[in-house]
C-alpha cells in the first residue's frame, strides 16, 4: 500500500472505494471465460461481456480525459465509437481488454488518490443527450463512471447467468 493510499480518507477514499466495489463486480463476472463465451450475446440485447469491458473502459477513459482537459478532450459524438464499445471485434480478447480496463482504472484511481479538487468543473461537450450550457465537476463525472461501472456489472451478471448460470451475487 502506497502512503497516498493509506491516508486517503473522505470523500476521495469513499469515491475510490464505491468505484472500486463495482469494478470487481464487472470483473469477478468475466472469470475463467474464454475469448468465445466473452463474445455471445446469448439476451434479447446485443450486448456481450467483452463488450462491457470495453465500453466501461472506453467510458471512464473518456471521462477521465474531461475531468482533466475539459471538453475538448472528451470524445464527444463519436457515435460509431461509441457503437463498437459494446462489441468485440476481430483480434480483440478477453485478457487484452481486462488489460485496458486495469490500466484505466490505475489512472483513474491515481486521480483520485492526488486528492483532486472534486469541485472542479467543466462545460459539457456539445451533444444531443446533455442539456447545453451545462457544467459537471469532477465529483459529478465520478458519480456518473460509479453509476455506469454499476449498471453495466448488472448487465454483465445476467449475462453470465445466461451462458453457464455463474452468478457474481445471490
Amino acid at each position: 500500500m502506497t502512503t497516498t493510499e493509506q491516508t486517503l480518507t473522505g470523500e476521495h477514499a469513499e469515491l475510490l472505494e464505491t468505484l472500486g466495489k463495482h469494478r470487481f463486480f464487472l470483473r469477478y463476472t468475466v472469470q475463467g471465460l474464454t475469448d468465445e463465451q466473452a463474445a455471445l450475446t446469448p439476451t434479447a440485447s446485443q450486448l456481450c461481456l467483452g463488450g462491457l469491458i470495453k465500453h466501461v473502459t472506453r467510458a471512464e477513459k473518456g471521462w477521465y480525459d474531461f475531468a482533466v482537459g475539459g471538453p475538448e478532450a472528451h470524445p464527444g459524438t463519436d457515435v460509431e465509437g461509441h457503437l463498437s464499445s459494446f462489441r468485440m471485434l476481430p483480434g480483440e480478447t478477453l485478457d487484452g481488454l481486462l488489460a485496458d480496463y486495469e490500466a484505466t482504472a490505475q489512472r483513474t484511481d491515481a486521480l483520485i488518490s492526488s486528492g483532486v479538487d472534486l469541485n472542479q468543473s467543466w462545460p459539457l461537450p456539445v451533444a444531443p443527450w446533455f442539456p447545453p450550457n451545462a457544467s459537471w465537476s469532477i465529483r459529478r463525472v465520478l458519480m456518473h463512471v460509479i453509476a455506469e461501472t454499476a449498471q453495466h456489472a448488472g448487465h454483465a451478471d445476467i449475462i453470465r447467468e445466461t451462458i453457464d448460470g455463474q452468478k457474481s451475487m445471490g
